[in-house]
């Protein structure tokens, strides 16, 4: 049984998936037996809550102990995490106890940082503003690609209202390389270096040239999912390396990996 306090006003599925990992993989399950309570009621469908609300969910120890992510590195400022698919940067960061210093999309999985404490968070913060951090990602993409590899730029805007990014020649400037490692059957495994890091970069850069990132739902192939079965994004930051100086600087050079490879 785990116990939480509802912060804002919203509804139970997206309380849910940004403040219980465990809850979230298994949200349909615990509405159809009733096992979620709010204030002390059963409810057995999505519903709103209000701040100030206490949700309880009754999940069993198997269902808990399901992994949200693997801790790759820890000390008194920073920890490093290979999260999860499925896995919110929100509730991941509930989970730990520490702020988050970027995000990933709830889908895709692999390295990310948090800062224990809030000076650790400036400098992170700083380091991922001024372009100290290397980003590096692989992909299971369609293979369309013009060559094995490139630098591709274009620019981007956000929609807002509709959580969608829009690829193209206006808005805000977007680097993008990509050097593919294997090719399989219409697919293509590629390493993808983020030398800018725009809200769905990746997914809707690769997108925009004709190699859609394989089980994407907003930019991807409807069609090309449905052969493959593929329900998340085949996408995984795989290292993220540190090259600041300053209070941070004894991790200057460190490069933190996932274990995690997308299946092609």
């Amino acid at each position: 049984m785990k116990v939480f306090t509802v912060d804002r006003d919203g509804d139970l599925k997206k309380f849910t998936d940004y403040t219980y990992p465990q809850g979230s993989f298994c949200f349909a399950a615990l509405l159809r037996c009733g096992d979620i309570k709010i204030n002390g009621a059963r409810v057995r469908k999505n519903a709103p809550v209000c701040a100030g609300d206490v949700v309880t969910y009754y999940t069993t120890p198997k269902q808990e102990s399901v992994s949200s992510h693997t801790v790759i590195y820890e000390d008194e400022n920073i920890i490093a995490a290979d999260k999860v698919s499925g896995v919110s940067t929100e509730a991941l960061s509930c989970e730990l106890g520490a702020f988050p210093a970027h995000r990933l999309d709830r889908n895709t999985a692999g390295v990310i940082l948090f800062a224990k404490n809030a000076f650790a968070l400036e400098q992170l913060e700083k380091a991922f503003k001024q372009k100290k951090v290397i980003k590096k990602y692989l992909a299971v993409c369609a293979d369309n690609f013009a060559s094995d590899s490139a630098v591709l730029k274009a620019a981007l805007l956000k929609d807002e209202k509709r959580s969608l990014v829009k690829v193209g020649r206006e808005g805000a400037e977007i680097i993008t390389e990509y050097r593919v490692l294997k090719r399989c059957g219409g697919l293509a495994l590629c390493e993808v270096i983020l030398h800018t890091g725009k809200t769905h970069q990746i997914r809707a850069h690769l997108a925009y040239v004709g190699c859609p990132v394989l089980g994407d739902g907003k930019y991807g192939d409807a069609a090309l999912n449905k052969k493959y079965s593929a329900a998340r994004q085949r996408l995984v930051s795989k290292s993220i390396t540190l090259t600041a100086d300053g209070a941070l600087s004894y991790l200057k050079g460190k490069t933190f990996e996932s274990c995690q490879t997308p299946e092609m």
